[in-house]
Formats: structure tokens, sequence, C-alpha cells
């Protein structure tokens, strides 16, 4: 069982059982909405200081609300201190064995993600059956919406299209109140199964926080979080609950894969599915086969809605929650399995918004490993010596690799373009040619096994991946900064790109 202090209570808004009265709506607004409405208004800023403050007070080493602890920022000032010294005095050498050291650890990065995408092809996902209505539990899905207006027809759609008896579904659409296109938007779908939370603006704007201000409203005995844009399968709730059910107690989520619906509007969307097709069809499984924490995704992640609360939850402060809940999961003793079900979602389509995207992912894995680096004993005491190795070398090879390829590939232009000046560091050119070509030829080959490759165009999405690992580095590099100088910055990927086929 989990060693971390429990959540307060739900609050009281009735007992987890079917919705009754299946037409009480009021002034277009269901039941549950005027009731949920009436709660705020009496205790919000309880309630909101609970979303932003709960995990850091009670939890502090594993909030994010603090970016480096004093020990942290003094280690990375000496060894920033350590590595300006050393290229002072010996600048050539220096570069040598910076560029060694880098090749060594971006092979051994995409070395490990390669070993993982094998595992990950013989990893059993949960959730092949599906539970009968007798059997059914009430089941919460939270989804947040900011800036979305035009999206809720559609996802209103998408909920109803659900296979779930509708009376045991609890819904909550959480919106900020001052976003009252949004809130206008939502009330104006209502249904009885479906209620809006409009929650008092605050800092930080997170997605964390607005989905935690609403797990106090939560009453299914399982919970599910879903975006605006997410088109779930419609068996995916039956599936999870048999899955839970076959399941040991201490697989506490279920991730479901992610996949789009719009991966061949553009070469960067087809990238994305590539890259997602890789992520959730072999690299989470592979981590799930070995029992090491898993970094969720950021939607369809399906728990046991009493043991989130016993983790405390989401951080707030953490721009990628999921990764960080993965993580705070494994510390306590749970587990994350695969369901086998998808969820179709929007990715974006254009350089700009796929940048912020991934600047923001980034940057949050950059959070959650200075997070859970903050003692390595505990680390290992909670997650074990297996959870440790594997978190370093995946969360922090992300991030490693990611920084690591850019640099690699210009020592390599710079040694054949300036052969001269680059005479005496022959064994750095070396290095940096043999990890940029190796690595990427690493990285390139899980994906290329995992791409469908019919025409042209699949040739061209295998082939061009390290163009797309380049353009990986730079959202590191901007989330690096943005981490420096707005580190609980959430920028807000907007969607709205229609297919057909959604």
């Amino acid at each position: 069982m989990s060693s971390f202090p429990e959540m307060a209570e739900p609050c009281p808004n009735g007992p987890r059982t079917r919705h009754t009265a299946p037409g009480a709506m009021a002034d277009g607004l269901c039941a549950r909405s005027v009731e949920i409405a009436a709660t705020v208004e009496r205790i919000g800023t309880a309630l909101t200081e609970a979303a932003i403050s709960g995990l850091s007070r009670r939890m502090p080493l594993l909030s994010a609300r603090r970016i480096a602890t004093t020990v942290q920022s003094a280690q990375l000032l000496a060894l920033a201190g350590t590595l300006l010294a050393l290229f002072a005095t010996d600048p050539l050498q220096s570069f040598d064995c910076a560029v060694r050291l880098l090749s060594a650890i971006f092979l051994f990065a995409v070395l490990v993600r390669a070993l993982l995408a094998l595992v990950g092809t013989r990893d059993r996902t949960a959730g092949s059956e599906r539970s009968a209505d007798s059997t059914l539990p009430l089941y919460t899905i939270l989804v947040p919406l900011y800036r979305e207006a035009p999206m809720v027809p559609g996802l209103i759609a998408a909920l109803e299209a659900l296979d779930y008896p509708k009376d045991l579904l609890d819904v909550i659409l959480v919106a900020e109140a001052d976003d009252q296109d949004t809130v206008a938007a939502c009330h104006a779908c209502a249904r009885v199964f479906i209620a809006t939370l409009a929650i008092p603006p605050s800092r930080p704007r997170t997605k964390p926080k607005a989905i935690n201000f609403a797990l106090s409203f939560a009453r299914g005995d399982y919970l599910v979080v879903f975006d605006a844009e997410d088109r779930p399968e419609p068996d995916q709730l039956r599936k999870a609950v048999a899955a839970f059910r076959d399941s040991p107690p201490n697989v506490a989520c279920l991730q479901a894969r992610l996949s789009f619906y719009n991966s061949g509007d553009c070469w960067l969307a087809a990238q994305a599915q590539a890259d997602y097709r890789l992520w959730f069809g072999r690299l989470l499984p592979g981590l799930a086969r070995l029992g090491v924490p898993v970094p969720l995704g950021g939607t369809s992640n399906h728990f046991r809605t009493q043991l989130l609360r016993d983790v405390g939850a989401w951080d707030p402060f953490n721009v990628t929650e999921d990764a960080d809940l993965g993580m705070r999961l494994a510390r306590a003793g749970f587990r994350v399995a695969m369901l086998d079900s998808t969820t179709f979602e929007e990715t974006p389509a254009t350089l700009r918004g796929w940048m912020k995207q991934r600047s923001r992912w980034l940057k949050g894995y950059m959070q959650t490993w200075l997070v859970h680096s903050r003692s390595s004993r505990q680390l290992i005491a909670s997650a074990g010596l297996r959870g440790f190795l594997a978190f370093h070398f995946f969360i922090g090879g992300a991030v490693a690799s990611a920084v690591a390829n850019p640099i690699l590939w210009l020592t390599a232009l710079l040694s054949c373009v300036f052969p001269s000046t680059f005479g005496a560091t022959r064994d750095a050119a070396a290095f940096a040619i043999g990890g940029a070509l190796g690595g990427n030829v690493i990285l390139a080959l899980p994906i290329v096994a995992t791409t469908p490759l019919r025409g042209d165009e699949g040739w061209g999405v295998a082939l061009s991946v390290p163009i797309y690992w380049l353009l990986i580095s730079a959202a590191a590099y901007r989330g690096f900064f943005q981490l420096l100088l707005r580190p609980f910055h959430w920028e807000k990927t907007m969607h709205g790109a229609e297919a057909s086929h959604a």
C-alpha cells in the first residue's frame, strides 16, 4: 500500500450511485452542474488552495513548486564552474572530452530506447474483454478545457458515443470561470450525465491544477482524463473496468494508446504519428513489462480513484504532470499497465504549434527529473534499483539525447567543412560523427520497424526521422530556457483542425 498520506475526502456531492431523475435539467443545466456550482460558491477558496498547495504542503520534496533544492542548485553551479575552468585552462582537450562524453551518453540513451522497444513487442496489454452492464461501476470522466469553445460539440458527441450506461457516467467538463466562451459552450451542450465545473481563476493556470480542483467532485470508483479533442474508442471504459478487475490491486493506472486522426495532414503530423506509434506501442509497454516507472501520456489515463487521491493526484506546478504522476505511483508501490484501447486526438499541424507543445513536454521532463533526483537514496528505496536506473536512463536520457544530438551533428559538420581548424581534435570529430550517425540510426530503427512503409510517403517519414529529431532538440533547448525564465508557464496547444474520419 501507499506510504503517502491520504488526500482529503471528496466533497459531499452525493453517493456513488446511478443518476436519478434522468431529465433533471434546470435552466439548461443538469442538476449536477447546479449542485457543483453551489459547492464552489461556498468553499471554492478552500478547494483552490488544496488544488494548488496540497501536494507541495504534504510532500514538498516531490513537488515541482521549487525548481531545484539548495543542494541541487549548489551542485549545478559547481558543475558549471568546473566546466568553465576546464575550458578556460585547456579548451581543445576539454572539447575533445566533452564530445566523447556526449557521444557516449547519446548512444547509450538511444540504445536503451531500442532495447525497450524490443521488450515492448512482447508486452501483453490488458483489456481485451468487456464488462457486462449489470456489473459496471460509476465511472468519472474529467475533461479540462481552456479556450476551446469550438471543440465542445465534437467532444460531447464523442462522450455520447461511449458504450457505457449514461446513468453510470459522472462526466465533469472543467473550465476556467473567466473563459466565458468555453463555459457558455459547455452549458449550451448540456446533458443530464455531463456537468460543467467553472473553477475560480488562479495561478498557476495549468491543466493539473484544474483537474486537481475537479477531483474533489469525482464520485466514480474509476476515473479517466480526456482532452477536448479526444475521440476514445467507444468500448474503452468497459475494457478498463474488465482490466482493473483482472489486474492485481497494485495496478493503479491503465494507459490507453494514443494516436492521431489527422496524421496525414502534413509531414510533421506524420512524424508525430510515427513517434506516438513507437512511444505507446513499444516504449511504454516495454517499461510496463519490466515493472519500472511509466511516464504516463497526457490523456486517457484510467485510475482507481481512491489510489489517485492517496498518492497526491497531480502536481499543479509540473507542466508534464502525467509523467511525474507515473513516477509517484511507482514510488508508492503501484504499477501502470497498458490498456488495449486507442484514443484518437489531434496533433498540431503547424511547426509553431508543435514546437510549443513539445517544448512544454520536455520542460516538464526536466522538472520531473529534478524533482525525483533530489535524493538518490530515497528514490532507490521507493522505486528499487531497477526503477532508479530506468528513471535516469529514460526520463533523463530523453532530455540528454535531445541536448546532445545537435552538438554532435554540428561538430561532425564543422570537422568536414573546416578540417584544418579541427586538426587538433580529430578524435572528437570522429566520436561526433560516430555518435551522430550511430545514434540516429539506432533512433530510427524502431520507428522504421513500427511505421508502415507503403508508398513514397511511408519511406519519406522513415528516412527523415533524423530531421524530426533535430526539431525535438530545438524544442528541448527552448524548454530549458523556459524552465529558467517561466518554469510554470503552460503553453496552450490550440486545436480545431477537422478530419472527416475523426
